[in-house]
């Protein structure tokens, strides 16, 4: 997200050798800035993923860098606000942005809050030291703006004292331009078959394997992003539909890295389990895969090869959950959490919500989903809230308005 920023306006107005640029940064094709001028200091703390989280001398140098490097963009080309993303309810993180606060807030004439994370005041509330809390209002408290993702986002600005709270719901450009093309008309054809099958007592022989119904997770593979839940929920989903003597089963493809150790292993021992790992009907595949961590467009054929996206988060810092825009784009149906800001990205009335840590709930929605005709609704929804476009307008308002 700091990286789509940076690009609707115009992108970095640093050069390598410090100059500053006389003509607006590199853009995205089709795309116009929007009269913001961005000077970014990538604070890449992290250089892996089990990094995150946790203190370390390495980190404090590279704190102090990037802080250097942001008050000598203040002396050489004037900027006089900065755009800061907080810490989420973690005591490392909140100490970094404690230091940064500390040498930073007095040189910027605005401080501009960028909430990307969920939380933090919840924590502070519940976990926090009286000393934290005290030291965490007096160097963060009273941001001039604060640019939250939804309305729940709201309560980290509101115990901050921010002057103003504006929501900006994350967006990405379309990854499937071609989606009337190429995607829309295979989910339908899916959709039919699928309805037919339940009428029939013959097999598919469409080659397709409609008969299996492909669920993807993707996500950091951790406890609290749900995936042990979207685990049971598959093999209580086929339990039920062998109950009901239904040839149609699930499939759960999981991509992503895992962050501790011990939940691969678990992960590993839990997809051996004959519930996930008996081959499903008609085929040598089993209930559950583990495809690793995937980008580009291995990625994508993920997503316009699956049928649904299962994400029942409970993350403690989740705030938004961009896969699930990810998956309204390519036009799947979602069985997502109402967790945080969650519920807040979908049209009112939408079915596929359920409770945290709810395997049971999962497993009733994916096999109702099956039943279900082919519904374009999501994807058309993403067009009209969560583009690029809209993005671009939604932040030049918040950023220029005052």
């Amino acid at each position: 997200m700091v990286e789509q920023l940076l690009e609707v306006c115009g992108g970095d107005q640093r050069v390598a050798g410090g100059s500053p640029r006389s003509s607006p940064g590199p853009s995205t094709e089709g795309s116009q800035p929007i009269g913001v001028e961005c000077y970014h200091v990538d604070c890449r703390y992290s250089d892996e993923l089990g990094e995150i989280g946790h203190a370390g001398w390495r980190k404090f140098f590279r704190l102090i860098k990037y802080c250097a490097e942001a008050l000598w963009c203040r002396a050489r080309y004037g900027v006089a606000d900065i755009l800061y993303i907080p810490a989420p309810g973690m005591r490392a993180p909140l100490y970094r942005d404690w230091m940064v606060m500390a040498i930073c807030r007095l040189f910027f004439r605005r401080r501009i809050f960028y909430w990307q994370a969920a939380g933090l005041g919840e924590w502070l509330v519940t976990n926090a030291r009286p000393w934290e809390r005290w030291l965490s209002r007096f160097l963060l408290g009273h941001p001039d703006l604060s640019i939250v993702l939804g309305e729940y986002g709201r309560g980290d600005a509101g115990y901050f004292g921010s002057r103003r709270a504006v929501v900006v719901p994350n967006a990405i450009p379309d990854p499937c331009p071609k989606f009337n093309l190429e995607v829309c008309p295979v989910r339908q054809a899916r959709a039919n078959r699928r309805i037919q099958l339940a009428k029939e007592s013959m097999p598919d022989s469409s080659g397709d394997h409609v008969e299996i119904y492909r669920v993807l997770f993707v996500s950091l593979c951790t406890r609290e992003k749900g995936l042990f839940d979207a685990l049971d929920a598959t093999a209580l989903a086929n339990r039920e539909l062998a109950r009901r003597r239904s040839r149609m089963r699930v499939q759960l493809s999981v991509a992503g890295k895992f962050w501790r150790d011990e939940e691969l292993v678990e992960f590993e021992q839990r997809i051996q389990q004959p519930d996930l790992s008996a081959a499903l009907g008609g085929t040598s595949e089993p209930a559950a895969r583990y495809c690793g961590f995937v980008s580009g467009e291995q990625k994508k054929r993920l997503f316009d090869q699956c049928d649904c996206l299962c994400f029942p988060t409970y993350y403690p810092t989740e705030s938004f959950g961009i896969v699930l825009i990810e998956a309204m784009a390519h036009g799947m149906q979602i069985v997502t959490t109402r967790w945080r800001t969650i519920p807040e990205l979908f049209p009112e009335g939408f079915a596929g919500l359920v409770e945290p840590r709810s395997p049971a709930q999962i497993a009733d929605a994916l096999v109702s989903c099956l039943s279900q005709d082919y519904d374009g609704s999501l994807r058309e929804h993403f067009l009209s809230k969560f583009t690029r476009e809209r993005f671009a307008e939604n932040i030049k308002a918040a950023l220029l308005q005052g």
